[in-house]
């Protein structure tokens, strides 16, 4: 997600935001080290250069991480609030700086703690005698980054106990999902109102309720209601196309493995009811989806596939 805002400095400060898309490159440099710009870099051959997708993260409202400005002295602090209970990571990038100094990079990037706010730049003016000027965009995921994938048993099928339903997409099959995000995403067709249970316990970091439509309009993606739950191990699993109004945890709740979380519906981007469940980690400003397990007969491992029935056990 990228938000921009602009703002002016001159003994007061002058601020709006509106929402744009942007391209996010990244490569390494002779060090080894991560290099981020909204520019391709002439200088890098394609294979090293990755281009950060900005695939419909429709688990994120805009308002879980904010980077907002304060005026300290004769500075300016851009500030990113994670009001999430999960660590996270931010980039920022400025728009046409004037008379600025303090940002050296295309791209800061940032690794924000759970809960807590992050001083991401501190900027002056470079003349002070003259104003400083400059807009700004940035880019929130969550998660750390770079975690272990290490469940310690295979997840638990989503619905209850003795239940079987048809998957109707799995890896390696990509109808739909075809970005990093949800190249390993499992959709469990299912009638609305099917009772869900967590595949593995952890905390419950992000909800959206307020959805009671399903459509085809990509530009609706945002419009699902899910449960975001984040394991022990870093990584983050999503329960989406929920029913409207069913889900019964808390942002900052513990849940277990096996404990009724909602009901299934089918809102958002959906062609009709189903469960989109996915366990994914951040891998540096991109949500990557990871190859998920089920536990079968005798809690042996079970890997989804197309067509194929899913029962619980």
């Amino acid at each position: 997600m990228i938000y921009s805002r602009w703002l002016l400095l001159a003994l007061m400060l002058l601020t709006t935001g509106t929402a744009i898309a942007q391209s996010l490159y990244r490569y390494r440099d002779a060090g080894g080290n991560w290099v981020y710009t909204d520019r391709k870099p002439d200088t890098v051959s394609d294979g090293q250069v990755e281009q950060l997708p900005l695939a419909a993260e429709a688990s994120m409202p805009p308002d879980l991480i904010t980077v907002l400005s304060r005026t300290v002295d004769d500075r300016v602090e851009l500030v990113a609030d994670n009001a999430c209970f999960c660590p996270a990571e931010v980039a920022v990038r400025l728009l046409l700086p004037a008379n600025v100094a303090g940002f050296d990079e295309d791209v800061k990037v940032a690794a924000l703690a759970a809960r807590e706010p992050t001083v991401v730049a501190r900027l002056m003016p470079a003349d002070r005698t003259a104003v400083m000027t400059f807009g700004y965009e940035d880019r929130a995921f969550l998660g750390e980054r770079g975690v272990q994938h290490a469940p310690s048993e295979p997840y638990r099928a989503p619905f209850a106990v003795s239940q079987k339903f048809m998957v109707t997409q799995a890896y390696p099959d990509q109808v739909t999902h075809r970005d990093p995000a949800s190249f390993y995403a499992v959709d469990i067709a299912m009638p609305v109102g099917t009772q869900i249970y967590a595949a593995r316990a952890g905390t419950v970091i992000d909800i959206a309720s307020q959805f009671f439509e399903a459509t085809t309009d990509p530009d609706k993606a945002m419009e699902a209601n899910l449960i975001r739950v984040l394991h022990p191990d870093g990584t983050m699993a999503i329960y989406a196309h929920l029913n409207w109004d069913s889900i019964r945890v808390r942002p900052g709740q513990i849940v277990k493995r096996g404990e009724y979380i909602a009901d299934s519906g089918n809102t958002g981007v959906s062609s009709g009811p189903h469960l989109h469940f996915a366990i994914q980690r951040n891998a540096g400003l991109m949500h990557e989806s990871l190859p998920i397990e089920f536990a079968g007969p005798a809690g042996k491992p079970v890997t989804p596939k197309s067509g194929v029935p899913l029962t619980a056990y």
